[in-house]
């Protein structure tokens, strides 16, 4: 498993980073990890897409799943029974929104990997990992806009990262139908609706945590990523207005 993630994503993420830092304009290593970032993300979208389409859907149906929950209290194998055809009536995944995070996730592995496999080396690269038709600089510049050392934590970045994903957190809830309640329509606390609304203050405080822990370039990689989504939930949003 681990030698498939390195020859799948782990290899050629490296490659693209070195690529793009041998193109960019000034050698920049920061302005090289946003716009494999924004090649990320792009490669995404249809995945990104998918998820917000399965959270609407969910949405949309939590009245009759609260309903056939209520209706089934006391037989837990009928009512799992009779929400696996609800969910296959509505042509709906509740496990489909799920494949994206993993996905992110993932990729959030390998960049960390390979940025903090580049600082441990001397910000040197590591011409093993390089495909023949990729040049190896000589050393990297591990400066961004002159000012931000990648290879250490970065305060500003990492706070800028958890505001950035606030925002985007709070955009995806307020497209959703079903306002952010804690207490459903018979009384009793609804459990979906209160973690949606504790991650969007979770969320933001682990990325703001980890960013003050780790080097500056993987808050880097999920602030260009968050501010990608987040201008993406609008031009969808303004899509769907019309």
């Amino acid at each position: 498993m681990l030698s498939l993630f390195h020859s799948i994503v782990y290899q050629p993420l490296y490659n693209v980073l070195i690529f793009l830092y041998n193109v960019v304009p000034g050698k920049d290593f920061g302005i090289s990890i946003i716009l494999i970032t924004i090649l990320l993300r792009t490669i995404l979208i249809p995945l990104y897409k998918k998820q917000i389409e399965s959270q609407k859907k969910l949405q949309e149906l939590q009245p009759k799943i609260k309903a056939l929950q209520e209706k089934t209290k006391d037989n837990k194998e009928q009512q799992t029974k009779q929400l696996m055809e609800l969910y296959k009536e509505n042509k709906t995944n509740p496990f489909s929104g799920c494949l994206p995070l993993i996905v992110q996730l993932v990729f959030l592995i390998a960049i960390y990997r390979v940025l903090i496999n580049i600082s441990s080396n001397g910000l040197t690269v590591d011409g093993s990992q390089l495909y023949s038709f990729i040049a190896r600089p000589d050393k990297i510049n591990q400066l961004f806009i002159f000012l931000i050392d990648l290879t250490k934590p970065s305060i500003p970045i990492a706070a800028l990262a958890a505001i950035a994903q606030y925002f985007q957190t709070k955009m995806l809830m307020s497209q959703q139908p079903a306002p952010i309640t804690a207490v459903s329509d018979s009384g009793k606390p609804d459990i979906a609706q209160m973690m949606n609304k504790q991650m969007l203050y979770l969320g933001p405080f682990l990325t703001l945590f980890i960013g003050i822990r780790f080097p500056a370039g993987l808050s880097l990689y999920w602030l260009a990523g968050t501010l990608f989504m987040l201008a993406q939930q609008i031009l969808m949003q303004k899509k769907s207005s019309r």
